[in-house]
């Protein structure tokens, strides 16, 4: 065991204490004023967000999965989407992704991850288009943007909606399509997004909080109609409504935290740099090309639009002595997670909407992804200790 203190996968505390005094403040400054949903809060946090991502509208959610759930719903009330329409997503992600979609009324078709960077394989995603299809749902995995450019020219190509969920992908961004215009921000490069503040989030609250964003003004204002009980006006109820608003506690403390973003996920770049070369990739079986791992133009990519591109809110490492590394780190006082030890194709609560799936790239990423701790304010000896322990296995 190491002399050094431990390193956990993630400490909130800390993170949320180098806001101080201002998010306690931002708490305060709420309870007194006694408005605590609706409010001033809500509506300040929404135009910012819509400001940052890039978009017209931003409408607050309870929590991500009903951010996604209330955009297919929304489609479907204005009638783009019917009862079980197929929405080809990604078999690599979160189960809350197929929730959303079963919760929809819609099908989930499953598609297998890319190996290079662990996002819905596109030209997989290009073959599973069928004529049901109406929706494609990528997930921006661990941070890294999904190969928006070729997502959308699909849909284009075959008049489908694409839905982003960006509940990993706070800030993360592609080039401008011309000289001279702002980056494309995750939220804005599709037809609608989903995000989730969950605390741990790179944008976290301090409970859990969601939004949707989208330049749609009639999409906008069906999510918002449904996530207040249907109701467009106050006692008027025309559609089959969800309770999920973001209070005014968690959009006062966003507010707080959203203009430090992008500095938190240069330094989580800067982390996710240190561990490529630092780490000994080729001794933890990790699949390498020039003792790096494939993805690493992730993390060696230095212009303004490639350090933008993945925001790393997970560190993934592959290897098939997962389990042997995760207790190897422990006894080392490093605290690492898994993200997900369990497909959604292999959960009981699935089985009889998806069926018996062969999806083999996922099932190989299940059962070998290991994540590192990462947040930013970890410090330059944390980091250290973390790569040192990986090196002496």
């Amino acid at each position: 065991m190491t002399d050094r203190s431990p390193i956990p996968y993630l400490d909130l505390k800390r993170v949320n204490d180098t806001f101080q005094p201002r998010l306690s403040e931002a708490v305060d400054r709420v309870v007194r004023s006694g408005w605590y949903l609706r409010g001033e809060e809500t509506r300040r946090f929404e135009e910012e967000f819509a400001a940052y991502c890039g978009v017209k509208y931003c409408v607050g959610t309870g929590n991500g999965l009903d951010a996604l759930t209330l955009i297919l719903l929304a489609y479907r009330e204005l009638g783009l989407l019917v009862p079980g329409d197929e929405v080809i997503v990604p078999a690599n992600t979160y189960i809350a992704t197929i929730f959303a979609v079963l919760r929809a009324g819609l099908r989930p078709v499953l598609c297998e991850p890319s190996p290079l960077d662990h996002n819905m394989d596109v030209e997989m995603m290009e073959r599973l288009v069928t004529p049901c299809t109406r929706v494609l749902l990528p997930v921006h995995l661990y941070g890294c943007l999904a190969r928006m450019d070729d997502i959308c020219r699909v849909a284009r190509e075959h008049n489908l909606l694409v839905v982003e969920d960006a509940a990993q992908a706070h800030g993360a961004a592609l080039p401008p399509l011309e000289e001279g215009q702002p980056l494309r921000r995750a939220g804005s490069l599709g037809h609608a997004a989903a995000f989730s503040f969950y605390p741990a989030k790179n944008l976290g609250a301090l409970g859990d909080g969601g939004a949707v964003t989208t330049n749609d003004e009639f999409l906008a204002r069906m999510v918002r109609s449904i996530a207040n009980y249907g109701s467009p006006v106050k006692h008027i109820h025309d559609f089959p409504g969800l309770n999920s608003r973001l209070d005014e506690v968690q959009a006062a403390v966003l507010s707080v935290k959203l203009p430090r973003l992008d500095e938190d996920n240069a330094r989580r770049r800067d982390i996710a740099r240190r561990y490529a070369l630092g780490i000994c990739w080729e001794r933890l079986g990790c699949p390498c090309r020039d003792g790096l791992p494939y993805n690493a133009a992730y993390y060696l990519d230095d212009s303004p639009a490639g350090r933008m591109r993945h925001v790393w809110h997970v560190f993934p490492v592959i290897t098939p002595r997962r389990d042997e590394l995760m207790r190897h780190l422990e006894s080392q006082g490093v605290y690492t997670q898994m993200h997900y030890p369990v497909p959604p194709h292999r959960q009981k609560v699935l089985q009889g909407e998806l069926g018996t799936c062969s999806l083999p790239v996922t099932e190989r990423l299940a059962s070998q992804e290991l994540s590192l701790p990462l947040w930013p304010t970890m410090t330059d000896d944390e980091v250290q200790h973390v790569i040192d322990a990986l090196n002496i296995l």
